[in-house]
């Protein structure tokens, strides 16, 4: 089946491992703007980040590869991707208050 590369999708992605105190959030919130997907990033616990991100299929791939790295300091140890329906809520891409 075809996609249409200009599709709106929408990605919900949890990672954990070595992702607090090293600049996470902050790396995808820059990178998901530069990309131009939107949608939030935060910590959940002591070991896990959450982020929402909604874009065409391009930017969400690039997207999800870039939160599976990390930055420099960080250490992804298992990530977890799920799709879902298309909100059309989010403005940005931002940092959301943390669980």
């Amino acid at each position: 089946m075809e996609t249409n590369p200009n599709e709106i999708i929408r990605v919900h992605i949890w990672v954990q491992g070595r992702v607090q105190s090293v600049g996470f959030r902050a790396h995808v919130e820059y990178y998901g703007s530069r990309i131009g997907v939107t949608g939030w990033v935060r910590n959940v616990g002591y070991d896990t980040v959450e982020a929402v991100a909604e874009g065409t299929h391009e930017q969400v791939d690039k997207f999800i590869e870039m939160v599976k790295q990390g930055p420099r300091a960080s250490r992804v140890d298992e990530a977890r991707v799920e799709y879902e329906t298309v909100s059309g809520e989010f403005k940005e891409f931002g940092v959301k208050r943390s669980m």
